[in-house]
């Protein structure tokens, strides 16, 4: 079916819908549709198809093709920098036991995570969250689950530091030990220019290395204009998430993540488990529990799920919503503001009514973006 011929289909269906007092911005039922009809409606541009399902307050930004920092030119002290900070990804010599580099955790083939639940570092200690893809990492979103870092640069200091992950103990150490190998110095001159191997030069190198980890997406080329690129399986994915599924309320614009934190019921209040999030950045009881809006892109690729990897797979993930969230908070019997916080839940976490055909559309959905 040609785009000329599809996008005209798709302005009959309107008129049609118009005429029956329904308009394509009412109409949010995917099964009242045929695949081709549904195809046709999502054929034209994101302005044109059926209005999302977004509660008030939410600062809905439509879906888009999100446009890739261009890689640096070859033989450019920027692309020097990229291909320094690549090598120092995946050395060893950053963990203070000379065994653990950032792609210990952040595997390329496993979709910049490591496919566990939660990280194993130093000494084989397990930490207490899941290690979160890369692919938006140089995209501008918070970064860790709980938001502490603002910048690739303050981030790639964190697992250093930690007594779980690589656990140096002084940080100072660092630059000494990635300088005493002689393939560093030249490497860190033709990238920064003359002067020592330093921590701030190590994080700025990883950072420009992390900016390009992202690739396009079928749902990019799809967004681009490309009719073919999704199924009609995955179109009617499409549609659940922006309407009757609600991903749309967090999960929007070109990075799909609104960037905020929520409070899935996850936070596991006085358990084993209990993490409570952004609370432990901010202090401020309402954030309690909460937790970044992950990136959705090549979602597909970096199982398991959630801050603390307790979904190994995405219809687990689909059904968990749809059930309206978790309630893995135990209250004491006098709760503080604290543990009130933890237990609320996000009001954008409802129970839905998805049958296993949704599921099934939603999964094959998110295994193209």
């Amino acid at each position: 079916m040609s785009a000329r011929l599809t996008a005209g289909k798709a302005l009959r269906l309107g008129l049609l819908f118009a005429a029956a007092g329904l308009g394509l911005a009412a109409m949010t039922a995917p099964l009242r549709l045929a695949p081709e009809d549904l195809r046709a409606v999502y054929a034209g541009p994101p302005e044109t198809w059926p209005a999302p399902e977004i509660d008030p307050g939410v600062a809905y930004v439509e879906l888009a093709p999100r446009p890739l920092p261009p890689r640096p030119a070859p033989g450019s002290a920027a692309e020097a920098r990229r291909a320094l900070g690549e090598k120092l990804f995946a050395d060893p010599v950053l963990s203070a036991s000379g065994q653990i580099a950032c792609d210990s955790c952040h595997n390329r083939r496993l979709g910049w995570g490591d496919g566990l639940p939660r990280s194993l570092g130093h000494g084989r200690q397990e930490g207490p969250r899941n290690a979160p893809a890369l692919f938006a990492a140089g995209a501008g979103l918070p970064l860790f689950w709980d938001g502490r870092a603002a910048t690739l640069e303050a981030q790639a200091l964190g697992p250093m530091a930690n007594p779980v992950e690589m656990a140096n103990a002084d940080l100072g150490a660092i630059a000494p030990r990635v300088a005493a190998d002689p393939a560093y110095p030249p490497l860190f001159e033709a990238a920064f220019g003359p002067g020592p191997v330093t921590l701030d030069r190590i994080a700025a190198a990883l950072a420009a290395f992390q900016t390009h980890l992202d690739r396009p997406t079928r749902l990019d080329r799809f967004l681009a204009g490309d009719s073919r690129a999704l199924s009609d399986l995955q179109i009617r994915g499409l549609h659940l998430f922006r309407t009757k599924a609600r991903c749309a309320n967090c999960h929007f614009g070109p990075l799909l993540s609104d960037g905020a934190f929520h409070d899935l019921g996850l936070s596991f209040l006085g358990r084993g488990r209990e993490d409570l999030g952004r609370f432990a950045v901010t202090g401020l009881p309402e954030d309690a529990g909460r937790f970044r809006t992950p990136s959705l892109r090549h979602v597909a690729q970096s199982a398991p799920y959630m801050h603390n990897g307790i979904f190994p797979h995405l219809p687990g993930v689909i059904r968990f919503y749809a059930g309206g969230g978790g309630a893995s908070a135990r209250l004491p019997e006098a709760p503080g503001p604290v543990e009130t916080g933890a237990a609320t839940p996000s009001p954008l976490v409802r129970p839905l009514d998805l049958g296993p055909d949704d599921v099934e559309a939603l999964v094959a959905f998110l295994e193209a973006i």
